[in-house]
C-alpha cells in the first residue's frame, strides 16, 4: 500500500531509498567480472565508483546529523576520511552491495534520529554558502543519481541493458 509522505524528511527519505534501491539494482546487473572497467585511463572504475558513492552517502548521513555540522572546517577527503575510511578495503560485488545497503539503512535511521527539526536548520557548504540540512541532502540525492547514471552507462559499455532500461520494459 502506498502512503503518502507525513513530512519534508519522511519524504526525502524515501526520495534516497529510491535512489539507493537504483544504485543498488545497477550494481547488481554488472557482471561480477566488470568491476575493474573503467572507460578511459581517467575515470572511476565500477568498484570506485560503487565506494564513492558508499563513501558519499555516510559522509553526508554523519555529517548533517550532527548537531556541528560545518563542511568548511576540513576538506571533502578529510571528510571521507572520518566517516567512511574503511570503504575503501572492500571490492568485491558482494561486499559492495552489501556495504550500500548497510550504510543507506544507518543513515536513514541517524536522520530519522535527528528529526526534521534539525535537518531544516542552516548550515555551511563546502563554498561557504549557507543552506538547510535538508537541501543538502537534496544534492546528496542528486549526487547519488548523476553516479547511478554512470553505472547504467558502463552497464551499456560492457554489453548490458541496464537494470532501469529493464524495469522499464519489464523485462
Amino acid at each position: 500500500m502506498v502512503r503518502p509522505s507525513t513530512s519534508l524528511l519522511e519524504e526525502t527519505l524515501e526520495a534516497w531509498a529510491y535512489a539507493r534501491q537504483g544504485v543498488i539494482a545497477e550494481v547488481k546487473n554488472l557482471p561480477v567480472g566488470g568491476f575493474d572497467f573503467r572507460p578511459t585511463p581517467a575515470t572511476r572504475s565500477v568498484t570506485e565508483l560503487v565506494q564513492h558513492i558508499i563513501e558519499s552517502g555516510l559522509m553526508m548521513s554523519g555529517e548533517l546529523t550532527s548537531p556541528k555540522t560545518d563542511f568548511t572546517r576540513q576538506s571533502f577527503s578529510r571528510f571521507i576520511k572520518q566517516y567512511a575510511g574503511h570503504v575503501r578495503r572492500r571490492r568485491s560485488q558482494s561486499s559492495l552491495l552489501r556495504l550500500l545497503l548497510a550504510s543507506h539503512a544507518k543513515g536513514d535511521k541517524q536522520f530519522r534520529r535527528a528529526g526534521e527539526l534539525l535537518m531544516l536548520q542552516l548550515i555551511s557548504r563546502f563554498d561557504g554558502e549557507k543552506w538547510t540540512r535538508l537541501s543538502w541532502m537534496q544534492h546528496g540525492i542528486a549526487h547519488e543519481e548523476y553516479h547511478r547514471a554512470q553505472l547504467a552507462l558502463y552497464s551499456r559499455l560492457l554489453g548490458r541493458v541496464p537494470a532501469l532500461t529493464k524495469l522499464i520494459h519489464g523485462s
